[in-house]
């Protein structure tokens, strides 16, 4: 049942175009937990195990260094696919989260340049050392933007078209996609830049192409969507891994997707410029929350979702049977505690 439907503000201030449920957004990150489903497909069916390597599907994987004053050392043991959804692979992300030499060098080789192709990226990122040893330590990265196009080496097919097949196309999630079509262009909202000094400022974009010929489907943050379509996709995922008699995974799947696969040593999870997530563990592709109050988060043991950069975010609650979403089109993210506020006027409403 839907209890709560809200739209306030503009898509578009200029226009004083209100929100609306179907408005277009840049989901970034938010993009990460529709990957993991669909690596969650990926080992339902055999193409791939947790443990195995990278460079078994993407050979160039295999000659990755990692960066350790300076110097490049060998890897102590190979980065696996559970590796990567779950932040442990050692890959950073560039200048958006961090000032490491790792992350400078990223940002140097443009590492996720939108006008090169998935197969492109792998091999550009494959260049770039690593940030930490495999399994050492969670850290933030691109390492869903590898499992993209690691996906589609092993469906064989372009990662955007697995999706709309296997997921968006069976979820009705028809505004759900890589690339913006021109008859949708007057629903997009506008992406601003919030200061303290300068207010709102309009942005044309932030490295992400969603023209007709884009390239680069980043499983990491390449997707648009809209509140009623990760409505679906959010109550599928609730509904362990069904929506309107359409299955898209088993419901142990779901299980195994929201249980946290960290160990104490690799936490927390958080960022180098903010707050970390305490309370929280990871699990494929999603934060999954072992303690609320840890972190001061309102929220069950065992919920679990994740953000994205232009504070957009999500709730998926089992234990209270609950989905909750907001989509807002502001950078940075969380410049504003809204997360904590949004979970806290959620879960006050229960009774």
């Amino acid at each position: 049942h839907l209890v709560h439907l809200g739209c306030h503000g503009y898509a578009d201030a200029a226009s004083q175009r209100p929100m609306a449920p179907d408005t277009i957004c840049r989901i970034f990150s938010m993009t990460k937990p529709i990957t993991g489903a669909a690596l969650m497909i990926c080992l339902e069916e055999g193409r791939c195990n947790v443990t195995d390597p990278v460079s078994a599907f993407i050979p160039a994987f295999a000659d990755l260094k990692v960066w350790q004053d300076g110097a490049l050392v060998p890897l102590d043991r190979p980065v696996t696919i559970q590796d990567l959804y779950r932040h442990t692979a050692g890959l950073t992300y560039g200048g958006l989260f961090g000032d490491h030499p790792v992350d400078q060098m990223y940002s140097e080789a443009n590492i996720g340049d939108p006008s090169r192709s998935n197969a492109e990226f792998l091999n550009d990122i494959a260049q770039m050392p690593l940030r930490y040893q495999p399994g050492s330590r969670w850290h933030y990265s691109m390492a869903m933007d590898v499992l993209g196009g690691l996906i589609e080496i092993l469906t064989d097919q372009p990662f955007g078209q697995f999706l709309q097949e296997r997921i968006f196309g069976p979820l009705g999630m028809v505004d759900t996609s890589f690339r913006l079509d021109a008859a949708k262009a007057p629903r997009l909202a506008t992406l601003y830049k919030v200061t303290p000094t300068d207010g709102y400022t309009p942005l044309d974009t932030i490295g992400v192409d969603y023209g007709p010929e884009a390239r680069f489907e980043g499983g990491g943050g390449g997707l648009l969507s809209t509140p009623l379509d990760y409505l679906r996709f959010a109550q599928c995922l609730l509904n362990g891994g069904v929506l309107d008699g359409q299955r898209i995974l088993g419901r142990k799947s779901v299980e195994f997707m929201a249980s946290n696969a960290l160990t104490p040593a690799q936490m927390p999870v958080g960022f180098d410029n903010a707050e970390p997530f305490d309370g929280f563990g990871y699990g494929v592709c999603v934060k999954v929350m072992q303690d609320p109050a840890a972190g001061g988060w309102f929220g069950s043991v065992g919920d679990f979702g994740w953000g994205g950069y232009a504070e957009t975010y999500h709730i998926i609650d089992p234990q209270e049977q609950l989905v909750a979403i907001m989509m807002a089109q502001c950078i940075p993210s969380m410049h504003y505690p809204i997360r904590k506020q949004f979970r806290a006027a959620v879960y006050q409403a229960l009774t």
